[in-house]
């Protein structure tokens, strides 16, 4: 076997080196991030009740007549081993366009948003430990009664939690639902509800189409995945997929709530194959201009020759012109 050169002999040194090297740092990384997992997140959420149990309540309700306090406890927790500070404010709720559950900005309450209060605007909370920090609402002297949904916001280090407040004030409530602006589009309804009451709504809906030759679609009432908050409206969709080819059809939407509210609207709709149909027009149209085309010059043609007389042919050019030149030979 020949012998190893200098630069072999060096790499055949350092394989068992990187190898005996791995084998001890390889543990220690393991056990590193075994020590030190991802420190869990924060959480935000009602306080338990005031005997100690955890009532697992996913919101607040609050009830009271206009000028009263309301009084809660919110509850901060943090799993982790180092502190955090969390920002708290009041907030209004809204319905996104398309029936979402949405909160105001930090200064676009003018409700119930407006109406809350946190004993303290931040709170820090050290680590593997829970704070409860207590909440008012005020409702004001003036306040109309049913319900104002609003939320309190908890912000740290990049990360908004709403803790939803639900408010009712006292007084008659009015549970008044309208369905507008149905379109058929496609294969898709297009619709928008309206809560006209002072009560939050959860919709049901029953869709309805009959055609020129009896039923098309029937659908029985379903909860929708929206929660209308009172004064929105929210644009919604059913999917229609199996419409006809041709038809003329009337869509009827039919919504009731609870509280015996209800709404219901209908819309014409005009099924139509519109390529073959596209294509016969064309053949259609363009026969027709055919047609005009040979009509008119045909009508050209007869006119010319009754304007200009026939075309005289070459022998009868050429007798006439003899004819001619005897008649004037003799008149010479």
């Amino acid at each position: 076997m020949p012998p190893l050169t200098g630069h072999a002999t060096r790499l055949a040194l350092a394989v068992p080196l990187l190898a005996a090297l791995w084998w001890a740092v390889a543990p220690a990384a393991a056990a590193g991030a075994t020590e030190h997992p991802a420190a869990p997140a924060w959480t935000a959420q009602p306080a338990t009740d005031g005997a100690g149990r955890d009532g697992g309540r996913p919101y607040f309700y609050l009830e009271g007549l206009p000028g009263s306090v309301l009084q809660d406890r919110l509850s901060v927790t943090n799993p982790g081993p180092e502190p955090v500070t969390v920002r708290l404010r009041g907030a209004d709720a809204y319905n996104t366009a398309k029936g979402g559950f949405a909160v105001r900005g930090a200064r676009g309450s003018t409700g119930t948003g407006a109406w809350l209060r946190t004993a303290t605007t931040k709170v820090t909370v050290p680590g593997r430990t829970r704070a409860e920090v207590p909440v008012s609402v005020t409702v004001p002297e003036g306040a109309l009664p049913g319900d104002h949904p609003g939320a309190i916001v908890a912000e740290s280090g990049g990360r908004s939690v709403g803790v939803r407040v639900q408010l009712r004030v006292g007084g008659p409530t009015l549970a008044a639902l309208t369905v507008e602006d149905v379109t058929v589009s496609g294969r898709t309804i297009h619709y928008t509800l309206v809560n006209r009451g002072n009560a939050v709504l959860a919709p049901r809906l029953a869709v309805s189409a009959d055609g020129l030759f009896g039923s098309l679609l029937r659908r029985d009432a379903r909860t929708l995945p929206v929660e209308l908050l009172p004064g929105q409206r929210v644009r919604l969709t059913e999917p229609w997929r199996d419409t006809p080819a041709l038809d003329s059809a009337t869509v009827r939407l039919r919504v009731t709530a609870a509280g015996g509210a209800h709404g219901e609207a209908t819309a014409p709709a005009l099924f139509v194959p519109w390529l073959p149909v596209t294509g016969g027009a064309l053949l259609l149209l363009a026969a027709a201009a055919a047609g005009t085309y040979a009509h008119r010059r045909g009508r050209g043609a007869r006119r010319s020759e009754h304007e200009d007389g026939p075309v005289p042919s070459p022998d009868h050019q050429r007798h006439s012109d003899e004819r001619h030149l005897v008649k004037a030979g003799a008149e010479s």
